[in-house]
């Protein structure tokens, strides 16, 4: 088995045990190097598996200490998709990309045409992740005026789920939200993509 699908594996496995009543909220997990020998692995894996449980916000603790298990991340309420996030940002990935069919569409330009790009993850104030916003936009970055928002879900890719620590596959909210001038001309797209099991939408009428 791949290591990338040993530890997500194993990651999901004790979030199964701390859903059982293995181990209580506060309670301290054994150690990296105890769990790999438990699962017959490397302690590296295990490293990486507390890792991802922590960015989830399943287990609390710093680097090379014990880690315990974590309230559960409170569930957040979206009303407003325009809004500026209010907590920390991390920009993962600033590389123009060219428009597919689907992007060209939403931006009223021709595909394969170069759009700029940006990636961002919202962080909680606890530090985990908790929205992963991809934009694109052609040119310069422009004031709009409005927005239109469409609401769906999507099975997680590679590099969500890795970001949100979740499994690919895993099925999120997909926000597609599209910036207009007074006019109604497309001026940004982007995808807000959300953890299901972490946000309730709710979006007023327009």
């Amino acid at each position: 088995m791949p290591a990338d699908a040993r530890y997500r594996r194993i990651a999901a496995d004790i979030r199964r045990r701390i859903k059982a009543g293995e181990w209580q909220i506060g309670e301290a997990l054994p150690s990296r190097t105890e769990m790999a020998a438990r699962y017959g692995v490397h302690p590296q894996t295990l490293r990486l598996t507390y890792d991802l449980l922590r960015r989830t916000g399943v287990l609390d603790g710093e680097e090379r200490q014990h880690v315990t298990v974590a309230h559960p991340p409170a569930m957040r309420t979206l009303t407003d998709a325009d809004a500026e996030w209010p907590y920390t940002t991390e920009t993962t990935d600033t590389r123009p990309r060219t428009a597919t069919a689907e992007l060209a569409q939403r931006l009223g330009v021709r595909a394969g045409v170069m759009l700029q790009h940006e990636t961002v993850e919202c962080l909680d104030p606890g530090g985990h992740s908790a929205m992963i916003v991809s934009s694109w936009w052609r040119g310069r970055r422009r004031p709009h005026a409005r927005c239109v928002v469409e609401l769906g879900t999507v099975p997680l890719g590679v590099d969500e789920a890795h970001a949100l620590g979740l499994l690919v596959d895993t099925l999120a909210y997909r926000l597609v939200r599209t910036r207009l001038d007074a006019s109604g001309v497309p001026l940004e797209t982007a995808d807000l993509v959300l953890p299901v099991d972490r946000w309730l939408v709710r979006l007023a009428a327009g």
